[in-house]
């Protein structure tokens, strides 16, 4: 039986993700930082009588990462994949949004994978097999407010899993990049307008989120795409997922630099109307 090893599993895509390897035959060791945000998982696995063990880790604390995958492969060996999935958002222009948001972004979505990649590694690397996914996101490609934080966190995790899938292919461990587009999440669900902002990107962004969801991709896609790639034996590094995802990776790709940045810096009628023909949403308040 393979085994797989899933952070932030207590909701969304993670949680998802826990399911879809278990019901494919994998042991699961599903993580999260509150057990207590257990329940309804737990209520899953007896359910289906799925082989999933459940720990505590908190991807922020080296000790918490170290102390939980050393006593997974003590006490059940190999760890055949790895799938980094734990990942947080906050959202603001950069003026306003406290520096301790951007600090706890990049600890969690940067520094957690690199701390649970560090743990799992040696073990893969000596053996010679193994697959590493982490879950970016098209905003690793389209830097956008009031996403800056969030965005800055999946760029340096782009550049992060590139780099590690040219050190670990000679020791035959696959690498992979996950890049969903818009999907149903509660994270995805809060990207909220904040009235008191100053920007007006701050303030007009949330309904586009609050448009496209309303034709919602479930996160069980990402999890589905996820274990098709654990079961293949691809090389391919980078995956989009969901109907968002291409769309979105190749508008930013037909602009140049300046012409994205003006497209983000117009106004609001002026960026509503772009909006409409671009996408066919009219994401306008009180329409």
């Amino acid at each position: 039986m393979k085994s797989v090893l899933i952070t932030g599993t207590n909701k969304g895509i993670g949680f998802e993700t826990v399911l879809s390897f278990a019901r494919e035959g994998y042991k699961v060791f599903a993580t999260m930082r509150n057990l207590e945000a257990a329940a309804s998982l737990k209520k899953h696995i007896e359910d289906e009588s799925l082989t999933v063990i459940i720990y505590k880790m908190d991807v922020d604390s080296d000790e918490s990462v170290k102390h939980c995958i050393e006593t997974i492969i003590k006490e059940y060996g190999i760890i055949d994949v790895l799938v980094n999935n734990a990942g947080i958002e906050r959202h603001g222009s950069i003026e306003e949004l406290p520096l301790t948001d951007f600090k706890a972004i990049m600890e969690t979505n940067y520094f957690g994978v690199i701390r649970c990649i560090q743990a799992v590694l040696p073990q893969m690397r000596e053996n010679k097999k193994g697959c590493i996914i982490n879950l970016g996101s098209v905003s690793g490609k389209i830097a956008c407010t009031p996403l800056s934080a969030y965005c800055a966190s999946k760029y340096a995790l782009e550049a992060l899993t590139e780099s590690l899938a040219q050190e670990v292919k000679p020791f035959n461990v696959r690498v992979s990049l996950v890049q969903p587009g818009i999907i149903d999440t509660k994270m995805a669900q809060d990207i909220s307008v904040d009235s008191n902002s100053k920007y007006p990107q701050v303030l007009r962004f949330g309904a586009m989120f609050e448009e496209t969801l309303k034709q919602p991709t479930p996160p069980s896609l990402v999890a589905d795409a996820m274990l098709e790639i654990a079961n293949s034996a691809t090389w391919q590094l980078k995956h989009p997922v969901g109907p968002t995802a291409i769309p979105f990776l190749g508008w930013r790709a037909s602009m140049t630099d300046e012409q994205w940045v003006d497209w983000n810096a117009q106004t609001d009628e002026e960026w509503y109307n772009a909006v409409q023909t671009t996408f066919g949403m009219n994401v306008r308040r009180g329409k």
